[in-house]
């Protein structure tokens, strides 16, 4: 079944079946009753975002839904109220009138088909990043949350942290003024290298394997290799590193610098093996220029082991540092009078980046950002600059309060935003209306994986890249299960 085919089975499915009056639309009116919400995919990830939208206390849960037995019965246990499924379209289709909100927590390849399928219902959608698997599903999602007006919100939670907002709102500022260029790794590796597994392993009897699977190809089980936890690495399920991380670490510089999607996508990495994404890549994209860019802008995504590779925009300040055995007054250690000089004194070295990060490249400086939870820093004329007069201004002028370094406290923040913008209480930030383009700009990336050290030229309009021979990776036929 194609992804057209399938979108027309969902809209026949919703017009069988009631639509609440009270179906959560972009804009509603404030109410005083708890939102209903139905949860999909609830172990691992989804056990969190489980845990982090009912912590609101303006939340009911009535529907857990997950193809893998131990997962919803842990569920069940803290929320032993609501009713449990293991196939979503029964769910959707049973309790339509009497969910408001849908939360869609499972592997990749089944946000698009959960969430279109939710929001044909007329349910406000949370779905966990990256948004879709293909980039045609993420345009199809973006049309059809603006034709029905609904609440959505993509499952970003930095993007409610203090130190993105912040960085956001310095890098608009002008604090480096035009940005050129800007550089961002992660060196996490959600790639596969290794060879094709073989044969097949007996399905544990906890496991739905065909609804796991969903609309994706058909594939023999193997122990270890989908599920719970590696189907990131597979192209069939994931969408690797850059689909993971990338999307957290992209978030804030492409939305602090306005962009939209890319006009060229070149992947250096090594030769696709058609089942697992490469374990380093190189990404270089081109954009259209913004009023925060200058005309012509680069962004360089580097990714896995030993990520990110060596670049002048990425030395950092010489730092000063003192030596352990400073440090350790008890040491008995013999010491030459050089050792004892040097020991003396404080050691200047250059600066370590963070393990992930990004780096704008400006007119007058770089803004370094690590990820996650601390401060941007500036860098001007190879030495770090003092911005707490800045950060304090930008604070007072936004009502920011100060920056607290507690995930805990902070996770839900991004969740209760959801609800609450359900409830006409607030606004969400990551709706769909953005996430897609994110999540295109994003996968242009992931496709480029797939024609090493070419250029591909994407055409924003069209939704077509001009070389022919990437369009087939657009999308991909969805399986009858």
């Amino acid at each position: 079944m194609n992804k057209r085919d399938f979108l027309k089975q969902t809209a026949l499915l919703a017009s069988s079946v009631t639509i609440m009056p009270s179906m959560v639309l972009a804009n509603p009116k404030k109410t005083d009753k708890k939102l209903r919400t139905a949860h999909i995919g609830v172990g691992n990830m989804g056990a969190e975002d489980l845990r982090d939208i009912s912590s609101h206390a303006m939340v009911e849960v009535v529907a857990l839904c997950d193809v893998d037995s131990n997962n919803l019965s842990a569920a069940s246990l803290l929320h032993p109220g609501a009713k449990t499924y293991k196939d979503y379209r029964i769910m959707i289709a049973e309790m339509a009138n009497d969910i408001d909100a849908v939360i869609v927590s499972t592997p990749d390849h089944t946000h698009a088909p959960a969430s279109m399928l939710a929001m044909k219902h007329g349910k406000a959608v949370y779905c966990q990043k990256p948004l879709t698997h293909h980039v045609s599903e993420a345009r199809a999602m973006r049309k059809l949350a603006a034709e029905k007006n609904l609440v959505t919100q993509m499952g970003i939670q930095v993007h409610s942290f203090y130190d993105y907002k912040l960085a956001t709102l310095l890098i608009q500022s002008g604090i480096i003024g035009k940005v050129s260029q800007v550089h961002a790794w992660s060196p996490k590796n959600w790639g596969y290298d290794g060879p094709l597994p073989e044969g097949k392993d007996p399905i544990p009897e906890n496991l739905d394997w065909n609804l796991w699977q969903g609309t994706a190809a058909e594939r023999n089980y193997k122990e270890g290799i989908y599920h719970p936890g590696n189907w990131r690495k597979l192209v069939d399920y994931g969408c690797g590193t850059l689909g993971d991380m990338g999307v957290h670490i992209f978030d804030t510089p492409y939305n602090a610098l306005a962009l939209d999607v890319p006009k060229t996508i070149t992947n250096n990495c090594r030769k696709p093996n058609g089942f697992g994404f490469p374990e380093n890549n190189t990404v270089i994209y081109e954009f259209p220029g913004t009023q925060f860019t200058t005309e012509e802008f680069k962004w360089t995504w580097y990714d896995g082991p030993g990520a990110p590779a060596m670049h002048e925009d990425l030395k950092l300040p010489m730092v000063k540092s003192i030596p352990e055995k400073v440090k350790d007054s008890t040491a008995a250690v013999e010491q030459t009078v050089e050792e004892k000089i040097s020991l003396e004194t404080e050691i200047t070295k250059e600066g370590v980046l963070p393990e992930q990060g990004a780096m704008f490249v400006g007119e007058k400086g770089r803004l370094l950002l690590p990820h996650f939870m601390e401060l941007p820093k500036l860098i001007v004329d190879d030495a770090y600059v003092d911005i707490s007069a800045e950060i304090e201004a930008v604070e007072i002028a936004n009502k920011m309060g100060k920056p607290v370094r507690n995930y805990a406290s902070e996770g839900p923040k991004h969740y209760h935003q959801f609800v609450d913008a359900c409830l006409g209480k607030d606004e969400v930030t990551a709706p769909f209306s953005y996430a897609a383009r994110l999540t295109e700009t994003i996968l242009l990336g992931v496709i480029a994986g797939r024609f090493p050290g070419k250029t591909l030229h994407w055409n924003n309009s069209t939704a077509r890249f001009d070389e022919e021979e990437a369009n087939a990776f657009l999308e991909s036929p969805y399986r009858d299960f």
